[in-house]
């Protein structure tokens, strides 16, 4: 037997977590100074917080330290349970590492107890589908190696792309890897962005306004969605709900996927990334990441 374990910027509507036994770890975050935790999304005011950031509100966040893991999952193995935690991309917080120490530490005081971690090189839904996927194959009856497998494989097909209203919120905490490639360009230029091979943010094309933008989301997923009558595709938006409609409305012209899971944009996330920001999860045939 073994427990799920995943943070708060996989994104999860609190129902969903709640339901599948999910445990989450939260992320701190401040505002103005003031320091927060979001694990009930469904009670998360997306609105105010990112008109908030509009308006000029200072937002910081911090990395999940050894010792909150450690506090967390020493009484699930003290229940003589296994843990598969599947975390956010090391590839933009350091947070990823901290869960490592946490476990090397763990391994010396339970040596019999197994602790996969998986660095799914991705956040929001692009972590939170490797979790539901998790769940499922758990409740299927897999092992826990077994899916630890899986989701190492799954992690490379999994694309994260997503367009930015105003790259200053990218630009400031050092996540986009390849400025250069949008700076200097006009007024209205909306970059796409994905996170790449190493889970690093970066811009790889270039739209002349949102729309425009937002098409070439839903183009990119018709071109490389793997089975969409199978799975589940994830949208979140901070605080632009009628584009994340919009944009379900293209995916499900073409190749209309099984589900789609539509978020806000938690707070720890969606700050880095900034108010407006769209962002598209979906499983892809090979390649994704490299487009």
């Amino acid at each position: 037997m073994f427990q799920v374990i995943t943070d708060t910027s996989a994104n999860l509507p609190t129902e969903l977590t709640e339901q599948n036994d999910i445990t989450v770890i939260p992320f701190p975050y401040f505002v103005n100074g003031a320091r927060h935790t979001c694990l009930d999304t469904g009670g998360f005011d997306g609105e105010t917080f990112y008109g908030a950031m509009r308006e000029g509100a200072e937002i910081t966040t911090s990395q999940i330290n050894p010792q909150h893991y450690i506090e967390v999952m020493r009484p699930i193995l003290q229940k003589g349970l296994d843990i598969l935690f599947v975390g956010m991309s090391s590839g933009i917080s350091g947070s990823f590492h901290c869960a490592e120490l946490a476990a090397d530490e763990l391994h010396e005081d339970f040596p019999e107890r197994k602790i996969r971690l998986v660095d799914t090189l991705g956040a929001s839904l692009g972590e939170g589908l490797l979790v539901l996927r998790a769940v499922k194959d758990k409740l299927l009856g897999l092992s826990l190696d077994d899916i630890y497998d899986k989701l190492m494989e799954l992690r490379h097909r999994l694309c994260n792309i997503f367009t930015v209203d105003d790259l200053k919120y990218l630009r400031k905490g050092g996540r986009l890897s390849n400025l250069g490639f949008i700076v200097g360009t006009l007024l209205q230029i909306k970059p796409l962005l994905k996170g790449n091979e190493e889970g690093r943010i970066v811009a790889f094309a270039k739209l002349r306004g949102r729309k425009k933008a937002l098409e070439e989301l839903a183009k990119r997923y018709d071109e490389y969605v793997l089975n969409p009558e199978e799975q589940t595709v994830g949208i979140a938006h901070a605080d632009c709900p009628e584009d994340a409609e919009y944009l379900s409305s293209l995916l499900r012209r073409n190749h209309p996927p099984k589900n789609i899971l539509t978020v806000g944009y938690e707070p720890v996330t969606g700050s880095h990334v900034g108010p407006g920001t769209l962002a598209l999860f979906f499983e892809a045939r090979s390649g994704c990441r490299a487009m």
